[in-house]
Parts: structure tokens; C-alpha cells; sequence
């Protein structure tokens, strides 16, 4: 008797589901036909970078490359264009542009835009800090600074600036 109040909730007509909702974001997003979009803008919506700003700047930097060229931030992207942004800390993101959308979308329909041909980061265990201190320990001694040249291998390089600047005198 319980159950005879109470009704099961299906998607009917008049409702849509989630992955519908995705792609109409996507639609609503691309742009009409003929027209083009700016690498700037695009990798700003599919989210490689924060902002559209920091697109054209990256663009102008010379961190963005289309097809293995340099390009500007108005460069027009096409179906199919390999898009290399290199990052902070070195790592570079290879995406090739399967659609192309103007305005920003959400995380799971901007995936959708692109394919990620981007080599695998390395390892944590394999990029070493480089010089940790503990917390308020100071300004490092000059046996500390020579200890920490000697760890990173620049005892050589230090030895040989020394050497150059005491001929120089």
C-alpha cells in the first residue's frame, strides 16, 4: 500500500539528461558556420590556460605553436590543427583540435574538444628538490652554500668563475 502515492521518475520528453545538457553547452559554444576562432580564445575555452590574457600572452612569448610554427594570438585554428603549449616548469601539452568552440565550457564537454597527445609527466621520485631548508633556519653559511653546489654538481662550474674572476684582478 505504500507504494500506490508514490511514483518512479523517468526522462521523458520534456526532460533531458546529463550528457545531452554537455552537448548542447557545446553547441551553444561553437561558432556559427564560415567563421573562425583565435588560438588565444580557444585554448582559453577548452581550459590550458587560465585566461584569455594569459593565452595571447603565451601566444606572443612564443610558447604556442600550431603545426610545429609559431603564431600569434588572432592565428585561426582549424579541425585537425596540432596545438603545442608549453607550461610552467617545462612540461608541454600536445592537443589536437577536434572541435572548435568560442566561449568557456565546463571541464568534461572542453575534454571533448580536444585529443591529448601530451607525453606522460615524469615521476615525482624522479625531479629531486634541489636544496630544501628547514624552516627558520636562516640565511644557509657559506659551508652550507658549498655543500649544497657540491650536491647539485656546480662545484665545478663555481670553481672555474672563481678561478676566472682571481686571473682577471
Amino acid at each position: 500500500m505504500a507504494s500506490e502515492g508514490t511514483q518512479e521518475r523517468t526522462n521523458g520528453p520534456g526532460t533531458t539528461g546529463r550528457g545531452s545538457d554537455a552537448t548542447a553547452a557545446a553547441e551553444a559554444a561553437r561558432p556559427s558556420n564560415g567563421e573562425t576562432v583565435r588560438v588565444d580564445s580557444w585554448i582559453w575555452s577548452v581550459r590550458l590556460v587560465k585566461t584569455r590574457s594569459m593565452g595571447a600572452t603565451a601566444c606572443r612569448g612564443g610558447h604556442v605553436r600550431v603545426n610545429g610554427e609559431r603564431v600569434k594570438p588572432a592565428y585561426a585554428l582549424r579541425v585537425g590543427d596540432e596545438v603545442r603549449l608549453r607550461q610552467a616548469g617545462g612540461h608541454e601539452r600536445i592537443v589536437v583540435v577536434k572541435r572548435l568552440i568560442r566561449k568557456r565550457v565546463g571541464a568534461p564537454v572542453a575534454v571533448e574538444c580536444y585529443v591529448d597527445n601530451s607525453p606522460p609527466p615524469p615521476p615525482r621520485e624522479a625531479t629531486a628538490p634541489a636544496g630544501i631548508r628547514d624552516r627558520g633556519t636562516g640565511r644557509p653559511t657559506k659551508r652550507d652554500r658549498r655543500e649544497l653546489e657540491r650536491l647539485r654538481g656546480l662545484t665545478e662550474a663555481a670553481n672555474a668563475e672563481r678561478h676566472r674572476r682571481s686571473t682577471e684582478a
